[in-house]
């Protein structure tokens, strides 16, 4: 017997749209819990009245009838999940699960049926297509037709706006069928009407968010809002969520109301009612109600006679009406010793409140992330390095990225340790071992009684990583010998190289002594320079001698090479290709120009001596170039 199940790919149907989420079904109950929102639904076991099996938007789904007349719709299971459920179902609720199957014949003239709070239009004895009554916000009836306004859903794909229904006239008994029809519509339909006398009424109320002031009556299906230019009907159902949090200057306080669907002004949607009062507004009321009445309806959350600050009194009767819990500031307490951090939003300046189980910014725009919304936590640096702030970075795990910045380094400490509290991963934390113990370890100050500052701390962390690197990389770089480079060629002609200068054969007779630990190519190439222009002219003279008799060897080698070069072009074929007009080839040039210096040598030109001499007292400056 399995008295546990979960699907986490399963849909609800609501107002027309299909709330991807997470369905439990338990011995107890079956609970669905909205992923966008949170919303959680629970259906006691003992209140379900009829199980069926159905085709929902193109998957196979579970429709779930209630004893009170409610119908529930959840789609996106498999067809092998059928066995699996139905044996559920049977050995923990004692109901079968039978399949409904819809008409397909297309005809619209039929039968409507009445059941608890659903409307069903059967074609040939089955049903063709259910509507939930409480999604009707208003009837119209004529002379033989009824209309049926809905609610707009935002997030459904296609909105069913109207239905009309034509009712012909029977012509037995003096009762109306269009009117008995609409009479049946409105029992159940989520008509908002102000019948009646309003609960209580609170006047010039301080709304942020939408801004103005507003009046606001309370009735016992929702909530209206009269202000200067709109009004509003809030229905007690839409009510998500319910906020109670101190402002950071103590003398205010923040009351806000998450809402589902939102309620819109225009074009522009309101997730979030918000509220502001301040700890001196008090206000005394009394309820158009008995004492019994009140612990019946309300079982005792209320009394009659109710007074105390104005933030208080309506957050209590928001909590009955609503049967929804408030939420106030957790265990975080910052380093202002207010449970608010000021920060900003894309250029919005506002206070982020770490609760136990979310957090929530508050006011522009109105952010509430829940922790098992959370991926991870980023503390990144605002600015240069001498900024006192700094931001946090959260990013949920559909992907998208909330930046809180501009946040006091003195909030670091406590954030951190709320963050490190849920068990939420920091992106930024972890790869060294002083970074473990960030938040804890004060054993690192600088100076004596100096107040530990843990992001100051992973800061100097990361800077004493990044030297370090940069010292490993320049003492792996080896200072090699110094060649000089050769020429590049396509093809190696057997040319001669060039003989080394006075200096360069000095250089590489010296170069350890030279270089010292730490010393990169150019500092070595700088600090030989040096000692070479303070080497004594006996000691230059020696390698002077040397470079000259390297040159003589190197020449006779250029002649010979000039020589050859002739030769192989003297003995090249005469069915070579004519060198063009005005000019011949480059070897030939090139053993002219060399027969031309010969000449100029046994004229008198100078001596080859004269020459070695002055290329070898060139200066270091004049080498590096020339061997570049």
């Amino acid at each position: 017997m399995t008295d546990y199940q979960e699907y986490s790919d399963v849909s609800q149907e609501v107002m027309g749209a299909m709330v991807p989420g997470r369905l439990k079904l338990t011995s107890a109950a079956l609970t669905f819990k909205a992923q966008k929102t949170g919303k959680t639904d629970t259906i006691p076991a003992g209140d379900i009245e009829l199980l069926n099996w159905q085709k929902i938007a193109g998957t196979w789904g579970v429709r779930i009838f209630l004893k009170n007349g409610s119908l529930h719709r959840f789609g996106g299971f498999v067809e092998d999940d059928q066995d699996k459920l139905t044996r559920f179902f049977k050995d923990n609720y004692h109901k079968d699960m039978s399949l409904r199957e819809y008409s397909v014949k297309g005809w619209n003239w039929g039968t409507a049926r009445f059941k608890g709070k659903v409307l069903t239009f059967e074609v040939g004895g089955q049903p063709d297509f259910d509507i939930p009554l409480v999604n009707v916000s208003h009837v119209v009836a004529g002379k033989q037709e009824v209309t049926m306004e809905f609610h707009k859903n935002d997030d459904a794909p296609v909105d069913l706006c109207e239905m009309r229904f034509h009712i012909p006239a029977t012509g037995e008994g003096d009762s109306d069928p269009v009117e008995a029809f609409k009479d049946e519509v409105m029992k159940q339909a989520s008509v908002i009407t102000a019948s009646g006398d309003a609960i209580a009424i609170f006047t010039e109320v301080n709304c942020i968010t939408p801004r103005g002031r507003y009046q606001m009556k309370f009735y016992q299906k929702f909530i209206g809002l009269h202000g200067k230019a709109f009004d509003y009907r809030i229905p007690m159902t839409n009510v998500l969520r319910l906020f109670l949090l101190p402002h950071r200057d103590t003398r205010l306080m923040f009351f806000v109301i998450s809402l589902d669907p939102p309620i819109k002004q225009g074009m522009t949607r309101y997730p979030f009612l918000i509220f502001q009062f301040n700890h001196e507004d008090d206000i005394d009321i009394e309820l158009p109600f008995t004492d019994e009445e009140l612990k019946e309806k309300f079982e005792g959350r209320l009394e009659r006679e109710m007074s105390g600050p104005t933030y208080e009194v309506m957050s209590k009767l928001f909590r009955a009406l609503t049967q929804r819990k408030i939420t106030t500031p957790g265990k975080f307490i910052g380093h202002s010793s207010s449970p608010a951090v000021s920060c900003s939003y894309k250029a919005q300046a506002g206070y982020l409140y770490p609760l136990e189980r979310g957090f929530l910014y508050v006011h522009k725009p109105t952010i509430h992330i829940r922790l098992e919304e959370v991926n991870n936590v980023n503390f990144a640096r605002s600015g240069g390095a001498a900024t006192r702030s700094f931001d946090l970075e959260i990013e949920t795990k559909t992907g998208q990225m909330h930046t809180f910045s501009s946040i006091e380094k003195e909030e670091y400490p406590k954030l951190f340790e709320y963050i490190v509290g849920k068990k939420l991963r920091i992106k930024n934390r972890g790869g060294k071992a002083d970074r473990d113990g960030l938040a804890t370890n004060f054993s690192d100050s600088e100076e004596e009684g100096e107040e530990h500052d843990p992001y100051l701390h992973y800061a100097k962390a990361e800077g004493n990583e990044k030297s370090s690197s940069e010292e490993d990389e320049d003492e792996s770089s080896e200072d090699e010998d110094f060649k000089p480079p050769e020429e590049e060629s396509d093809h190696d002609d057997g040319r001669p190289k060039r003989p080394q200068s006075a200096y360069f054969l000095w250089l590489n007779e010296n170069r350890e002594n030279i270089k010292e630990e730490g010393m990169s190519v150019t500092d070595v190439s700088k600090k030989a320079g040096e000692l070479w222009r303070k080497l004594s002219s006996s000691d230059k003279k020696k390698k002077k001698s040397a470079a000259v008799a390297n040159i003589s060897p190197s020449k006779i080698r250029s002649k010979e090479f000039i020589s050859s070069s002739e030769d192989s072009d003297d003995a090249s074929p005469s069915s070579s290709s004519p060198a063009k007009k005005g000019g011949g080839s480059k070897k030939e040039k090139g053993s002219k120009k060399a027969k031309d210096k010969e000449k100029d040598e046994s004229s008198g030109g100078g001596s080859d001596e004269e020459e070695e001499e002055s290329e070898a007292e060139s200066t270091p400056a004049e080498s590096e170039e020339e061997d570049d």
